[in-house]
């Protein structure tokens, strides 16, 4: 078994991307306590991101032949995604230009921003939740499924998201006046105290450096 400082699971690349998935899918478990203009703020920053430490994770090998334990059920799934469209109202819908059939539609493709980043959430959270275990393959697998996703999937969406949002955040609309509700959106019922992104997660990942 390889120690600490040279297992790859520990080094700098995959910490930084699990720091930045955990920031990422807490920002979307607290959506209803930002303003409709914040949170597409900081999603503009934080998609970028999210998306160069993915492209630099290691390329791993599958370990295990069991599939990893998965942490994000339906319910959550569907809060997280409801939260972000009461947040958004009128602009969660964007017309797809990149699907493979896109160019025999008779009629403009509708997306949702909502869904698309709920699909992120739910490989992140996957990700986050067995990556925190501290089992070298069960992060190894962790780290080779999360890439294995973003390059199939979920990158693509990260993107288009990326280019819808944007859109909005840089575009005419006044999002100024768009102020929280307090009921825009139930809070994310998973069991989990909202969490600062910069604390015990965060922690954990930079004592495993040392």
């Amino acid at each position: 078994m390889q120690n600490k400082e040279q297992s790859i699971v520990y080094s700098k690349n995959v910490i930084e991307f699990a720091t930045v998935a955990y920031e990422f899918c807490t920002l979307l478990e607290n959506v209803s306590r930002y303003s409709k203009k914040d949170f597409i703020e900081v999603s503009v920053k934080m998609l970028p991101l999210l998306y160069l430490k993915a492209s630099v994770l290691p390329k791993l090998e599958q370990r295990m032949d069991d599939e990893l334990e998965s942490f994000v059920d339906e319910f959550t799934y569907e809060s997280v995604r409801k939260g972000i469209r009461a947040k958004l109202t009128r602009h969660d819908d964007y017309l797809e230009v990149f699907k493979d059939d896109i160019e025999r539609s008779e009629t403009p493709v509708v997306a949702n921003v909502s869904e698309d980043l709920a699909d992120i959430y739910q490989d992140l959270r996957n990700f986050c939740g067995s990556y925190k275990i501290g089992v070298e393959d069960i992060m190894n697998d962790a780290v080779c499924q999360v890439f294995a996703n973003f390059k199939d999937y979920w990158g693509q969406r990260l993107v288009n998201t990326l280019r819808a949002l944007h859109s909005v955040f840089y575009g005419a609309d006044d999002l100024e006046d768009e102020k929280p509700a307090a009921d825009d959106a139930a809070e994310l019922d998973s069991g989990q105290e909202a969490v600062d992104p910069n604390s015990w997660y965060a922690q954990m990942l930079r004592n495993r450096q040392k």
